[in-house]
């Protein structure tokens, strides 16, 4: 849920939320004293009230209390001038422990090999030549199309045609065009899966990735420890 084309992925270590206005989308990082500043706002408090609650909460627990407040104003005005504080709904819901499916090889359909060449044409031409929003459209669009809710193992079936149909095409293809093929492939062979895109904080990354039956979809060796929280989800409604 959010407000003109505004998400959030949040964990301890602070907020990351991502601008999918324009462009290929934009991320800021928001530590955690940032963090509460922009939930604060976003929430519905006033900017100079949430500034001012913070830099008393702060003051109190033996910071000083103008140097915070500055910092706070500073943030606050950068946030405002580039319109990052409309978010009204909560970040997107994590799976207490997600189960990472790792990529492998395996035979691939005439049916899905035909689908993944189709939804990798509509990825790329959607991410490489209109900003991401009209992705988003598109994939939102994707959820309406009749089918079922996909099990693990036709997810791992869609994710293999998908990077099968990558090996043909010029350039390289990302995990953003890598995921959305997979959705749009899923949809047109009657499946669903769940697309989404989420931050990390240690360091500082985006990634885009699939999910079915809450697990992550298609990941090589070295995503064996999830650190990613989901920013935005795209999925079927039930």
């Amino acid at each position: 849920m959010t407000i003109s084309n505004l998400y959030a992925a949040r964990d301890r270590s602070g907020i990351a939320v991502l601008d999918a206005r324009r462009g290929r989308g934009r991320w800021r990082f928001l530590d955690p004293i940032g963090a509460q500043l922009w939930l604060s706002i976003s929430g519905g408090t006033a900017p100079d009230q949430a500034v001012e609650l913070l830099s008393v909460y702060w003051a109190q627990r033996g910071a000083d209390a103008d140097h915070v407040r500055a910092s706070l104003q500073t943030l606050a005005a950068d946030l405002s001038k580039a319109q990052l504080l409309q978010v009204s709904a909560p970040p997107a819901r994590t799976p207490n422990s997600p189960t990472v499916r790792f990529a492998t090889r395996m035979p691939v359909r005439l049916l899905d090999r035909a689908a993944a060449h189709a939804g990798l044409a509509t990825a790329l031409v959607l991410l490489r030549l209109l900003p991401v929003r009209y992705a988003l459209a598109a994939a939102n669009a994707a959820t309406r199309l009749p089918g079922l809710t996909a099990t693990t193992s036709q997810a791992d079936a869609v994710f293999a045609a998908v990077r099968k149909a990558a090996r043909w095409w010029p350039g390289r293809v990302a995990c953003l065009e890598e995921s959305l093929a997979a959705h749009f492939t899923a949809a047109l062979t009657g499946r669903h899966v769940r697309w989404v895109v989420g931050a990390r904080f240690a360091p500082h990354g985006a990634h885009a990735w699939i999910e079915a039956e809450d697990a992550i979809i298609g990941q090589d060796e070295s995503d064996r420890v999830w650190p990613y929280v989901p920013a935005l989800q795209v999925e079927r409604s039930h």
